[in-house]
């Protein structure tokens, strides 16, 4: 057994959920009533249950795709990969009150195979989701959906990702973000 001797060192409680990063990346894609399509960035996304499959996003009320999310009970979560990192950046710090997203960052929105909001082109994998429930939680609000349809592009996924073909992105805080490291680990015991 390997001993580790670090001191332990106190985190502000407004910075204890960093300490549960780097989170996956996903773009969610939601519409309004009259077809307007925007783009959140979110890290704070993560399945619920097998059966029925169920997903939840968690997004703060202030703002814009949480209305929109309310508005119409629908929205796409698409994964999207270190090529469009600055794009996912920019869908995550611009609103979608003042920002056509699709048009500013020329993401390709498609439509959607049983949702009204689009998938992005660009992203690898989308799960199609209808809202089932919504939780308030502090200063967030937690939307559960529930994926009526989910696929991903061709070769990269085969029960788990092909991590040699695809370069997820993850959060480590702030502005920065990092990938995943192609090799396997399966600790054996």
């Amino acid at each position: 057994m390997i001993k580790i001797k670090a001191k332990k060192v106190d985190i502000a409680p407004d910075l204890a959920y960093r300490l549960l990063n780097p989170r996956h990346v996903v773009l969610v894609s939601c519409i309004d009533k009259a077809g307007k399509a925007n783009i959140i960035t979110l890290a704070w996304s993560m399945p619920t249950s097998f059966n029925p499959p169920l997903v939840a996003i968690s997004v703060a009320p202030e703002r814009y795709s949480h209305k929109l999310i309310q508005e119409t009970k629908e929205f796409v979560v698409n994964v999207p990969t270190i090529k469009i990192i600055k794009e996912t950046l920019f869908c995550g710090r611009r609103s979608g009150k003042n920002y056509n997203k699709f048009k500013e960052t020329t993401l390709t929105p498609l439509p959607a195979k049983k949702v009204k909001p689009p998938i992005i082109k660009e992203c690898i994998a989308h799960l199609e989701c209808k809202l089932s429930n919504q939780i308030e939680t502090g200063d967030h609000t937690i939307f559960i959906g529930n994926i009526v349809a989910a696929y991903a592009n061709e070769r990269i996924f085969n029960d788990t990702y092909h991590v040699k073909k695809v370069k997820p992105v993850y959060h480590l805080g702030k502005d920065d973000f990092v990938t995943i490291n192609p090799k396997k680990i399966r600790p054996r015991l």
